[in-house]
């Protein structure tokens, strides 16, 4: 239970902070902006005929870093090694005929004849 001193201190309080006439921000972002329309790109208005662009100060790290990453990344990908079945797959036949002494080259029979070339009519 309360002692009466305190929760009279508890009441003051509270009134004081419902009665408070200064609104408290929260979020910290204040009333939402808006930017009107230009009708330009970016908001950049084209310069004079003759004069150039003027880089941000961003700009070059962020063209180095985008094109150097991507020229990393591709050579990364031509020298990835092959993980295929296909390709294990071939190294194991190759592998196994040459225990078993066989060639690997493929060479048709001569006894076989050669199939005859088809003729599509039109």
């Amino acid at each position: 239970m309360l002692s009466a001193s305190r929760s009279l201190a508890l009441r003051a309080r509270l009134q004081a902070r419902t009665l408070s006439t200064s609104a408290r921000v929260r979020g910290g972002h204040g009333a939402p902006q808006y930017n009107q329309p230009s009708g330009y790109l970016f908001g950049e208005k084209p310069l004079p005929a003759g004069q150039k662009r003027k880089w941000e100060d961003w700009e070059l790290v962020w063209y180095l870093g985008m094109f150097g990453s991507m020229a990393f990344a591709a050579v990364g990908l031509y020298y990835k090694p092959d993980t295929s079945i296909q390709t294990w797959a071939l190294k194991e036949a190759r592998e196994r005929l040459e225990a078993r002494g066989e060639e690997f080259t493929y060479k048709p029979s001569s006894t076989a004849p050669a199939p005859a070339p088809s003729e599509h009519s039109s």
